[in-house]
């Protein structure tokens, strides 16, 4: 079966998934999280269910709770924020070690893509992708236009396919 094929019967299946999503800040509130709104509204347009919204410290200890808890109930999780490169942002080092699986195709697109809108400095932006137990993962920066960039192009056309991709064994 082709990827075209896969990819047709992989929107049906999961044309609504449910989504948590989790903001790593120290300083936002959940009325000053422009980034989590964005996600929230690009998740509904895009026909699917938000299961959890939470804001979280950013430590490792808090991401990975609030990971853990996410887990349950949730197809996908998308982590905003705590990507840089100071040494407050932890989300990637809280993140990786909990992957089954990564995806490092989607970290590379990721930069290729802000590179088009942001030049040299895209080399600092960490994103991550990646499978824990049947559920996957998203970390993106916090920007409102890196979120856009990482939703429109990249999260919400690969959902259903990631998804289909993560299941198929149960099909066989």
């Amino acid at each position: 079966m082709s990827h075209i094929e896969h990819e047709d019967i992989a929107k049906e299946k999961y044309k609504s998934v449910r989504i948590s999503i989790i903001t790593v800040s120290d300083t936002r509130t959940e009325s000053e999280d422009i980034s989590g709104k964005i996600i929230i509204e690009e998740v509904k347009n895009a026909g699917h269910k938000i299961h959890k919204y939470t804001l979280c410290k950013d430590d490792v200890t808090s991401i990975r709770q609030t990971l853990m808890n996410s887990l349950k109930g949730s197809d996908v999780i998308i982590i905003t924020g705590g990507t840089g490169i100071s040494v407050r942002d932890v989300t990637i080092e809280a993140v990786r070690p909990l992957l089954d699986k990564e995806i490092e195709g989607f970290g590379e697109l990721f930069r290729f893509l802000s590179y088009q809108d942001i030049g040299p400095s895209a080399a600092l932006s960490r994103a991550l992708g990646g499978i824990i137990s049947d559920k996957v993962v998203f970390c993106i920066p916090g920007s409102p236009n890196a979120v856009k960039t990482a939703l429109e192009k990249l999260i919400i056309p690969l959902i259903p396919h990631i998804l289909y991709e993560v299941h198929k064994h149960e099909t066989i």
